[in-house]
């Protein structure tokens, strides 16, 4: 059976909302089918299971953190300004969805430990961008030319997350987005030259 594409994104855009709301434990099948307009039955034409719709959520969800970091990176001059538009990026795609800032920041990480691999597995695209971000800035000049990329990598990604948890945890009371200039200039201290 040829999958409907539209009806996919409005499970998936429903499953967000079913786990921000209920919790991914509490967040049965047919309350998402629910959230849908679907029947519960369904759900399984697209998904084998509950935890199949939970990575395809994040599969779907991050490509459009990876699509805006790529764009960041091919329309961006240096590193240090691609940096800054992957932190404010980063922050207005969890701005614009608190749903997906619930699930993201908070459903995913009670998941059990396969599940967990899994979604680390779909992350590492992301991670590899940030990556090349780092090499160009080495590369060409910006950044000490001894940093550990890997370490590096984990403090930039590390910093940007907590700051999103907090954030979530704080309920969403002050605008995330105003935060990138200031993380930004923590972690370009760190990593400059000169």
């Amino acid at each position: 059976m040829k999958k409907n594409k539209l009806k996919y994104k409005q499970i998936i855009d429903a499953a967000v909302i079913a786990i921000a709301e209920n919790g991914y434990h509490q967040a049965q099948v047919s309350k998402i089918a629910k959230q849908a307009g679907v029947a519960d039955g369904t759900i399984y034409l697209y998904f084998k299971n509950k935890e199949d719709i939970l990575i395809s959520v994040f599969q779907e969800k991050m490509s459009v953190f990876v699509d805006n970091l790529r764009e960041i990176i091919n329309d961006s001059n240096s590193a240090s300004e691609m940096l800054y538009r992957m932190i404010e990026g980063h922050f207005k795609v969890l701005s614009n969805d608190h749903h997906l800032a619930v699930v993201t920041q908070l459903e995913l990480r009670q998941s059990n430990k396969e599940l967990r691999l899994k979604i680390n597995s779909i992350l590492k695209g992301y991670l590899k961008l940030l990556d090349e971000i780092l090499q160009k800035g080495i590369e060409d000049g910006e950044f000490q030319e001894n940093i550990d990329i890997r370490l590096t990598r984990q403090v930039i990604f590390g910093t940007i997350d907590e700051v999103s948890t907090t954030w979530v945890m704080k309920e969403q009371k002050y605008d995330l987005v105003e935060m990138a200039p200031r993380v930004h200039q923590i972690l370009q201290k760190g990593i400059q030259k000169g």
